[in-house]
């Protein structure tokens, strides 16, 4: 980070630590902002996009098992971001217990952090009702994240009490692209975060929600999570807003297919002031992750309707396609523990899932067998048809 990329002092300024170092201080939010034509637009346009999705929400007859597939997605999108490598495959495989054998898999710790990332959300969204989304809110969400993985030495929780900075390995504080505020600073710029997180009506919902993610990255007051948590806070944001009744919307798709921009953007905030750069890039992305999970509700909607026809004359089938859509994977004793049935029961209605090509066996064995619903797996990792990316 050199001093001399730091154009103006409109979002921040630059402080030396006695080590030598310079590192970035934001200035308080919110900033002068200009809502040009363009960004009124696109505030307009992110909006209804926000808005057809929120009563797409309200229309799902049974919200927690359709929300699943969208969360476990986004818990592998999110935390893939951050050099995690475990897929959807290998953390349905894993929540299940069905790891089929001689298969490749991603780490056992790669699988628990997106298995974390999901823990983070749902006791976030929980606390919600009865604390306010804040500082508080946030440790408790961090603690949740890194619970027993290998960031768990970054003191889950807790706000840090030392210098970090963002770079390539090997990077220190006077090499690396962007140091954050030192601590004393930090603290200070996070009661100022807090301040902005409780202001209600004194701007569009979407324009706070880009301010308050970009200002969380600018602080880094973690060791370890913050680009995780800052993804979160968004969801959270929106559904303390009321503006989202499900926890719909994602945004890690979109920052990893546009993964340049979302950092060039965000560091021309510090060095130029480029507020409009960024607002119009947060709700590019808000308007194309709308749409995108608006089709793939529906598209979920009607593959669980088609699946209940198929199965409506198979006595107690109706019940597994919910089970199907919580988790694809399938063998008689998950089953038998999930729809309270026998062991012979539970094979029968598996061979004739298997002859009208719900499932399809995936092991190849003649022992311990596991049955995948292709049709569901490919739904919820493959949307329909692309929005367009501009």
């Amino acid at each position: 980070m050199q001093a001399s990329d730091f154009q103006t002092s409109i979002a921040g300024r630059i402080v030396t630590a006695p080590q030598g170092y310079i590192a970035f201080v934001p200035a308080p939010l919110p900033p002068a902002i200009t809502y040009t034509p363009a960004l009124v637009r696109a505030i307009s346009e992110a909006d209804a996009a926000l808005s057809e999705l929120s009563g797409t929400g309200r229309l799902l007859p049974n919200p927690h098992v359709l929300i699943a597939p969208y969360v476990r997605r986004e818990a592998v999108l999110s935390s893939r971001i951050e050099g995690t490598q475990a897929s959807l495959t290998d953390l349905l495989e894993d929540e299940a217990g069905l790891t089929p054998p001689n298969t490749p898999h991603s780490p056992p710790d790669d699988v628990r952090e997106v298995r974390n990332y999901i823990a983070a959300l749902e006791h976030g969204m929980s606390q919600l009702g009865h604390l306010p989304l804040s500082l508080r809110l946030v440790r408790e969400v961090h603690a949740k994240l890194l619970d027993g993985v290998r960031g768990n030495t970054a003191t889950p929780g807790e706000f840090r009490r030392s210098q970090n900075w963002i770079g390539p390995p090997g990077s220190t504080p006077t090499t690396a692209p962007y140091v954050p505020p030192p601590v004393l600073e930090m603290t200070t710029a996070l009661g100022e975060w807090e301040k902005f997180l409780h202001w209600r009506g004194e701007m569009p919902d979407l324009v706070q929600c880009a301010l308050i993610h970009e200002h969380f990255e600018a602080i880094h007051p973690f060791l370890d999570g913050n680009g995780r948590v800052g993804r979160l806070l968004i969801t959270l944001f929106l559904i303390d807003r009321g503006r989202l009744g499900q926890p719909l919307l994602y945004l890690s798709e979109f920052i990893e297919r546009h993964r340049r921009e979302y950092y060039e953007s965000l560091s021309r905030i510090r060095t130029h002031g480029d507020w409009q750069g960024w607002l119009m890039y947060f709700l590019n992305g808000v308007r194309w992750s709308a749409a995108r999970a608006s089709r793939q509700a529906k598209q979920l909607l009607d593959l669980r309707e088609q699946l209940r026809v198929a199965l409506e004359t198979l006595p107690k089938a109706l019940p597994l396609v919910d089970v199907l859509f919580t988790n694809p994977y399938v063998n008689p004793p998950r089953l038998q523990k999930l729809l309270g049935i026998s062991d012979p029961t539970a094979r029968v209605m598996i061979a004739k899932l298997e002859m009208l090509g719900v499932l399809r066996e995936v092991t190849g064995r003649a022992w311990g067998k596991l049955w995948l619903a292709e049709t569901v797996l490919n739904a919820i990792e493959t949307p329909g048809e692309e929005p367009l990316d501009n």
